[in-house]
């Protein structure tokens, strides 16, 4: 079996995107998908404005709230008031939340912190694009796999576009959906042109010569 050598793709991902782990490899249909997992969103995103967060606080049900975080940053909490939390991580916001808690009225409060709405989703591009890397999903609209290919400058010489492939976690699971690049766009086939959902990984193989 032939085997694609995606060692300059991976390289470049690693130093790029600090929030992903080390690869994974597979395989799907004879190509060799040596691509990172999905990030870990709970440890590794970062709070940003009009982000919609559920904070509650272990055996203290009147503390729980779903706040929306402000343009500039902030939340208001129940006895802590105004709490800046843009740019944190999850886990530094519940510590920020709870270090501010326990200062003045708790004993070492368990804070948990949930993002119910993403105001920055993403996507990430890689493998034979000319441009590979995260690409930002619009705000109220879609973001198919032709447009984000588009967005990524197209593909390059080398890449087997019928061996596209979106790379999806649903409830934990990792999911592989082929997308045959040519049936879009020489057959006029929409139906296949499928709608990227947040934190997916369209990945293009190398074509083998």
């Amino acid at each position: 079996m032939k085997r694609l050598s995606l060692y300059p793709i991976v390289l470049l991902f690693a130093l790029t995107f600090t929030g992903y782990s080390a690869a994974a490899e597979n395989e799907v249909d004879g190509y060799k998908m040596d691509v990172p997992d999905v990030p870990a969103l709970h440890e590794e995103y970062k709070v940003g404005a009009y982000d919609l967060l559920d904070i509650s606080v272990y055996q203290e049900p009147d503390l729980s709230k779903v706040v929306r975080v402000s343009q500039d940053g902030f939340i208001s909490f129940p006895l802590v008031g105004k709490v800046n939390v843009s740019g944190l991580d999850i886990i530094a916001a519940e510590e920020k939340i709870a270090a501010l808690l326990e200062r003045d009225y708790l004993i070492n409060p368990s804070v948990k912190i949930l993002v119910k709405e993403y105001s920055s989703k993403k996507v990430f591009v890689l493998g034979e694009v000319k441009n590979p890397g995260s690409l930002s999903i619009p705000q109220d609209k879609k973001l198919t796999v032709i447009e984000a290919i588009a967005m990524a400058g197209g593909f390059s010489t080398t890449a087997a576009i019928d061996g596209t492939r979106i790379i999806r976690v649903e409830n934990g699971v990792k999911k592989y959906l082929p997308v045959k690049v040519s049936d879009i766009t020489k057959r006029g086939d929409k139906a296949k042109d499928i709608i990227l959902e947040p934190n997916d990984i369209l990945f293009i193989p190398e074509r083998i010569f």
